[in-house]
């Protein structure tokens, strides 16, 4: 019997559910979203119910904790940033409200629902746009089905459109238009530009951003944040917006983000503004609503004198173990070199094969990418090994547990990964971090205990990119005419732009319009006109506007095809081709990305020999042969750095250590620690390590969020005095500090420095006979003068020639295709290199501008430089400078820089274990000795 209409939406709900015949009993249980249930039509509850309704006693309730919240708000059109935990049904908070709004129309509409798009969904990911495509074919044909039944024929049509669509499924979609359309960032700014198929968008109501934390840090998202403010104008009503975000801090900046805002400037809807105001929007922050079971451990307390060889086997004795006691494993590394040995060596001692492994990672075909997902939806791999490749998108619901091989750097990178375990609601998430590395011990100890206190790092959200303008003001002008306010308006209500200044916005224009001299000559021309419309019989008068109006127009004839073939902002890359100065010698290849790390005399791994870096010509790299240990390991490029956020955590922790040290010794350290989600060997190796450290070289060797520890050694075998800055705020922060310490020292001491990074730290080294006092430069730098110092010190690298490269393609000064013919990534850098002395010797270049802004902010981290630089000034963070005989062991690490990726380390062991033992002789020698045993010793540990 059907429900009865008066009777409340709770009794309704139980009466449906009492039809269904479930095992538990639906009078008793609680039903806490009966309301927001209700609010569906009866045949999307009914195929909830069925699909779903066996989970009501682990939901309390019909819909997961962020469904509960966001269906109500999404079915009153507001705009919604749902944050939760991979697995928590985000797809179907975003989706449900929307199908059931388009089934209800589509039933009572005259006709049914119009041919165009309803609802859009941008993804970052291809396979993610297909991934949700076959999720969502489930309710719609389920749905359909139902109806279908009681003789009522309905249709909604979804589909896929990026760059892989065929041209003929392109022209079906303008005959048959999807009314849910899955997209990419890239084609949605094409198909804003389509002649035909924009029409199709202009009856979009609801957009829905999947994994939006991935697109917010990057120029993606910058490019996408426009797009959405001019689909807002072409629309018919505004669109409402909704994000989906994985554990993400800020809510509030990814929020104002997603739903861009009123500009200060720009337009008759603007003038009476105040400042840069978001528009409304609310926030389901069900980030914590799993539960969690995670615990780093190591396979030794001694990573030192513990062989190489014993580590290894007891990491994959381990490992092994832990897929045996599963269904399925997912295993992370940090490279992709590292995932394939992983898995390699697994399939060498186990019993694994193709048919029940598999390894997953970007440099892999599609192909082989789509089996690996294929077997993992469906049950079928005991263990897949990846780098990052699998942290987005796929539903993997037999997976129960997530082994990280090393530090992930960050604790959302963390929580991302371990989340694909338990891929559901109600299930544990299980995770296991392994470290073998001593400085990532404190790190991964740290990012765990972090992780369960409900920590996450801050997404940082690159600021006015020029080169990003440049393509959407051409876009826009390309469909214009247009009103320059209009114009600025647009550009300036996207988050990324709200700050945008009128100088930049003149800079903007001076490049669009080619208003330097010479840019023609170097066959950069005019991509925009910007004029005041003419009065009537004027040459360029147009009708639509009122005379004097300032309006922005498209220059060219082939401006749409330049637009649509040359768009997008995923640079392209190439690998170079190194050489030997003497003789001419090829050696091998490096990755171009490789090259932004490295300075002249900068000493690298090539094919199991020593190269020193000399300079670069074009695609082609000279290098000198060497014996010297190498300063940049070769994984630098490949791994993600450590968040600036979870490096200040490492240096509050590292301060209570030593409180804790100073008022209860090691056993008080140890007692601490168990505290945390560790292992007792990384509770042990911890301990030791402190301990030797501040009886080597006392406190003030160790940083602090308080303190910056420097050590200084004399290398009377290299001929070197090293400087180890134990500034662990991640590569990017020690990137950009390290080049500005190295450009003030050099300045100095009138010698060549080079430097050697880590997330964890840097090294600068000169001359043995070269000395400075490093304090007293670091105390002298003026905050307000490191931006310019930094600025200064990029002239000429290969860093600055890299990135005008990818900034002059994404501005279009360098086309990558035009006339049938396509530039490659090498010869794009040819051309940009006959282009950045000019753009140099101009005036607030917006492409050369660009590329500082984007080198010194998103990459090297000034504002973190310039705000550490504040509180040395201020004095709330102490300098303290401690001269070594050999490196401490907290700067084992800094002097070899070959000891991170635990699975390729091929051995660097022998390095480490001279210094420790310089280190414990020198101990030794004082008349003391670490006060902790080793767990193999026969001793009873009291602590």
């Amino acid at each position: 019997m059907p429900p009865s209409p008066e009777s409340s939406p709770e009794a309704r709900v139980r009466e449906r559910l009492a039809d269904h015949g479930f095992e538990y009993d639906p009078a008793s249980v609680e039903i806490d979203d009966a309301e927001a249930f209700a609010r569906l039509s009866s045949d999307v509850r009914a195929w909830w119910i069925e699909q779903f309704g066996a989970f009501v006693p682990e939901n309390d309730g019909l819909f997961t904790p962020p469904q509960k919240e966001a269906i109500p708000l999404i079915d009153e059109g507001t705009n919604t940033l749902v944050c939760a935990p991979t697995g928590s049904g985000k797809t179907l908070s975003s989706f449900t409200a929307i199908i059931d709004d388009l089934f209800r129309r589509a039933e009572t509409d005259d006709g049914g629902l119009e041919n165009s798009v309803y609802c859009l969904y941008v993804s970052p990911l291809k396979s993610l746009a297909n991934d949700i495509h076959r999720n969502l074919t489930e309710p719609l044909e389920g749905i359909t089905d139902r109806l279908e039944s009681r003789g009522e024929s309905v249709e909604i049509r979804h589909a896929i459109r990026h760059g892989d669509t065929s041209d003929s499924e392109r022209q079906r979609m303008l005959d048959e238009t999807p009314h849910i359309l899955n997209t990419t960032p890239e084609t949605l700014a094409i198909l804003l530009n389509s002649p035909k198929f924009k029409r199709k968008l202009e009856t979009v109501e609801y957009v829905v951003v999947d994994e939006i934390h991935s697109l917010a840090d990057n120029k993606r998202g910058t490019h996408l944040s426009v797009s959405l403010e001019r689909l807002e104008r072409m629309c018919e009503t505004a669109p409402t917006r909704i994000g989906c975000s994985a554990t993400v801090e800020p809510l509030e900046t990814i929020g104002e983000f997603l739903v861009g805002g009123r500009p200060t400037t720009g337009g008759a809807d603007a003038a009476d503004s105040d400042g840069w105001h978001p528009r409304e929007y609310e926030i389901v922050d069900a980030r914590f609503v799993r539960e969690f079971d995670v615990e780093l451990s190591c396979p030794t307390d001694d990573l030192i004198n513990t062989p190489r060889e014993v580590i290894t086997d007891r990491f994959y004795t381990q490992l092994d173990e832990l897929v045996a006691e599963h269904t399925n494993t997912l295993v992370f590394t940090n490279t992709r070199s590292g995932a394939e040995r992983v898995l390699h060596n697994l399939r060498e001692r186990g019993d694994y094969d193709e048919s029940n492994s598999g390894c997953h990672h970007g440099s892999l075909s599609k192909d082989r990418r789509a089996e690996i997902e294929s077997g993992l939806k469906n049950g079928e791999l005991d263990v897949v090994t990846t780098s990052t490749s699998l942290e987005l998108g796929i539903d993997m619901p037999y997976i129960d547990l997530v082994v990280q091989v090393g530090s992930p750097k960050s604790v959302a990178s963390l929580l991302q990964r371990v989340g694909r375990a338990g891929h559901r609601l109600g299930k544990t998430v299980k995770g296991r971090v392994i470290a073998l590395d001593r400085d990532e011990l404190v790190e991964c100890a740290v990012m765990l205990q972090k992780a369960e206190a409900g920590f996450v790092d801050r997404v940082f959200v690159p600021e006015r990119a020029q080169d990003v303008a440049a393509q959407q003001v051409y876009g826009m002008a390309i469909n214009g005419p247009r009103r320059e306010a209009e114009i600025r308006g647009i550009l300036e209500s996207a988050y990324p732009y709200r700050n945008y200044t009128d100088g930049e916005y003149e800079s903007l224009f001076r490049y669009l319009t080619a208003d330097y001299d010479g840019m023609e000559e170097k066959n950069v021309y005019a991509k925009v006109w910007r004029d005041e419309n003419d009065p009537p019989g004027g040459e360029h008068h147009y009708e639509a506007f009122d005379p004097g109006t300032p309006l922005i127009g498209k220059r060219g004839r082939l401006a749409r095809v330049i637009y649509m073939t040359n768009i997008g902002t995923i640079p392209d890359s190439f690998s170079c081709d190194v050489y030997t100065r003497s003789g001419d010698e090829w050696v091998g290849q490096l990755d171009e990305e490789y090259l932004d790390t490295l300075e002249g005399g900068d000493v690298f791994v090539l094919g199991g020999s020593n190269y020193e870096y000399r300079y670069r010509r074009g695609s082609k790299v000279y290098v000198d042969p060497t014996n010297a240990r190498p300063t940049v390991p070769s994984w630098f490029s490949e791994r993600l750095p450590l968040s600036y956020d979870l490096g200040r955590e490492v240096l509050r922790f590292q301060r209570e250590v030593l409180e804790r040290m100073e008022s209860a010794g090691p056993p008080g350290v140890r007692r601490w620690l168990r505290e945390f989600p560790l292992d007792e060997n990384t509770v042990r190796a911890l301990t030791r390590m402190f301990d030797t450290q501040l009886q080597y070289a006392g406190v003030g060797s160790v940083s602090t969020d308080h303190r910056l520890a420097i050590e200084v050694e004399l290398d009377r075998e290299e001929y070197q005095r090293n400087y180890y800055v134990h500034s662990n705020y991640g590569r990017r922060f020690n990137d950009g500090l390290s080049r500005l310490l190295a450009y003030r020292c050099a300045q100095r001491a009138t010698a060549n420095v080079t430097v050697a990074v880590a997330d964890h730290g840097f090294t600068l080294s000169m001359p043995l006979n070269r000395k400075i006092d490093i304090e007293s430069v670091l105390r002298d730098i003026d905050p307000g003068e490191a931006r310019a110092d930094l600025r200064a010190s990029l002239s000429g690298t290969d860093l600055l020639k890299r990135y005008f490269r990818i900034n002059a393609t994404r501005s279009l000064m360098i086309l990558k295709r035009y006339k049938g013919h396509e530039k490659s990534a090498s010869q794009q850098q040819v051309s940009s290199e006959m282009l950045l002395g000019f753009a140099e010797d101009k005036e607030r270049f917006a492409v050369m501008e660009e590329t500082y802004r984007e080198i010194l902010e998103d990459k090297l981290d000034v504002d973190a430089v310039e705000t550490f630089l504040s509180g040395v000034e201020s004095g709330d963070i102490d300098v303290s400078v401690g001269r070594v005989d050999s490196p401490s062991p907290r700067a084992f690490g800094l002097a070899t820089l070959m000891a991170s990726d635990v699975v390729l380390a091929e051995d660097e062991s022998a390095v480490l274990q001279e210094f420790h033992d310089r280190v414990l002789a020198e101990i030794e020698g004082d008349d003391s000795s670490p006060s902790e045993p080793s767990a193999g010793d026969g001793t009873v540990d009291a602590g």
